[in-house]
C-alpha cells in the first residue's frame, strides 16, 4: 500500500539574528581571550550561515547581561521552563496552518499525532497540547519521541507510514520542533563553538496518509526508509542533559566521517528498493554545517543544483536539529516537476553516528 507525504509546512520564532551579529555577541563572553576570539571569528565567517531564528529575544537579560551584552547561564530549569512557554504556540499555529492548507485533509481527518523534540521536556507533553488546541477526540493516538536528534523525523515518518499501512483511513500529523539556542553556552572549546554557530530554533509539520493526494497538493510517496550506523563516531556528536542547559558535542571530525561512510550507509536503500545513486533526481540533504555539505557533495559527486536546497535552508535558517530535513523536503516538493515520478533521496544524521535516509517520489499523482 502506497503511503504520501501530502503537505509539509514550516515555521520559526519571529526573533532572528544575523551571523555576523550572533559572532560579535559571543565574543563579548571572552573579553581579553584573543584565541578563543579569532576562533569564534574563523567558525563563524565560514558557517555558510547568514541568519537564525531564535525564541531568546535580543534583549533577555535570562541570558545576556544588560550591560556588556555578554552571555549568561541559566540553569537548565530556567531554559526547559522557557521551552514550554515558548513551544506551545510555536507548534500549534504551525499545526493549524498545515492542516488548513493540506488539499483534501483536515483537521477532523487527524487519527495520530506524533511530535519530535531533542530540546526540552515537559508533561502532559506536546502531543496532549496539540490535541486539545486542534479539539481532536480524546481518543485520538498520542506519540512523542524525545532525544533522538537531528535524524529524528525519519522515525516519525516511520511510524507514520506504518500506521497508515494497518490503517488506510489513517491520517498522521507529525510534528518536528526544536529550540536549540536555548542551549546556548560560553565555552571556550572548539566543539562547543562549532554547536553553537550552527543550532537555531524551527519548527515542521507533515501530514501522512496512504489516501490518494489531490491534483492541487504537492505530495511526495514514501518509498523506501532505512537506517545504520556508521562504524565509529559513537563520541563525535552527543546531547546530554547539564546544569547549565543540555550540552551539545559536534565534533570537527564529523564530516569526515560521514564522507567515508555516507555511500555504504545510503547503499541498503538503493539495494531495498532497486535503485541507485546515479538515478536521484533530488537530494534532501540535512544540513548539519557547512563542511557537512561540502564533503557529501564531494563524496556523492553531487552538483551544486542538487545541494542547492540544502545549502538554502542552512543559508537561511542554520540546523534546527529534527525539523530541519522537512525544510529541505518542502523547498524541493515546491519546485515544479519537470518530469512524472522524480526522485528524492533525503538524509539526515545524529547521535550514534546513526545515518537515516528515505527515498521519495515528487508529484506521484502527476
Amino acid at each position: 500500500m502506497s503511503v504520501y507525504l501530502h503537505h509539509i509546512e514550516t515555521a520559526v520564532p519571529e526573533t532572528y539574528y544575523e551571523q555576523d551579529l550572533a559572532r560579535d555577541m559571543l565574543q563579548q563572553s571572552f573579553k581579553g581571550d584573543r584565541r578563543t576570539q579569532r576562533l569564534i571569528r574563523s567558525i563563524y565567517n565560514h558557517s555558510g550561515i547568514d541568519k537564525r531564528h531564535s525564541v531568546i529575544g535580543p534583549h533577555q537579560s535570562v541570558f545576556y547581561d544588560d550591560n556588556d551584552g555578554s552571555l549568561q547561564t541559566p540553569g537548565t530549569e530556567r531554559r526547559n521552563e522557557l521551552y514550554t512557554q515558548t513551544s506551545k504556540p510555536l507548534i500549534s499555529d504551525l499545526a493549524k496552518r498545515a492542516l488548513h492548507d493540506c488539499p483534501g485533509l483536515g483537521s477532523g481527518d487527524v487519527t495520530h499525532v506524533i511530535t519530535v523534540s531533542c530540546t526540552g521536556f515537559y508533561a502532559p507533553g506536546p502531543e496532549y497540547h496539540l490535541v486539545r488546541e486542534l479539539c481532536l477526540p480524546p481518543t485520538t493516538k498520542r506519540f512523542h519521541l524525545g532525544f533522538m536528534g537531528c535524524y529524528a523525523a525519519f522515525p516519525a515518518l516511520r511510524m507514520a507510514q506504518a500506521f497508515c499501512q494497518a490503517d488506510p483511513d489513517a491520517v498522521v500529523l507529525v510534528v518536528c520542533f526544536e529550540l536549540c539556542t536555548l542551549h546556548l553556552q560560553a565555552k571556550s572549546d572548539s566543539d562547543a563553538l562549532i554547536g553553537g554557530s550552527v543550532f537555531a530554533d524551527g519548527a515542521a509539520a507533515a501530514i501522512v496518509s496512504a489516501k490518494t493526494p489531490t491534483e492541487l497538493s504537492s505530495s511526495l510517496k514514501l518509498a523506501q526508509l532505512e537506517t545504520t550506523l556508521t562504524e565509529q563516531g559513537e563520541e563525535a556528536m552527543a546531547w546530554t542533559v547539564g546544569n547549565d542547559g543540555f550540552n551539545i558535542v559536534l565534533s570537527s571530525y564529523v564530516p569526515d566521517i560521514l564522507e567515508a561512510n555516507i555511500r555504504g550507509a545510503l547503499q541498503p536503500l538503493f539495494d531495498a528498493y532497486q535503485t541507485s545513486s546515479e538515478a536521484v533526481t533530488h537530494w534532501g540533504i540535512h544540513p548539519g554545517g557547512r563542511a557537512i555539505l561540502d564533503k557529501l557533495q564531494a563524496s556523492l559527486e553531487l552538483s551544486d543544483e542538487q545541494l542547492e536546497p540544502a545549502r538554502n535552508v542552512l543559508r537561511d535558517y542554520g540546523n534546527m536539529s529534527s525539523a530541519t530535513v522537512l525544510f529541505v523536503l518542502k523547498e524541493i516538493v515546491r519546485r515544479p516537476a519537470e518530469q512524472h515520478d522524480e526522485s528524492v533521496c533525503a538524509m539526515a544524521f545524529g547521535p550514534g553516528l546513526t545515518v537515516e535516509s528515505g527515498l521519495f517520489y515528487k508529484n506521484p499523482h502527476c
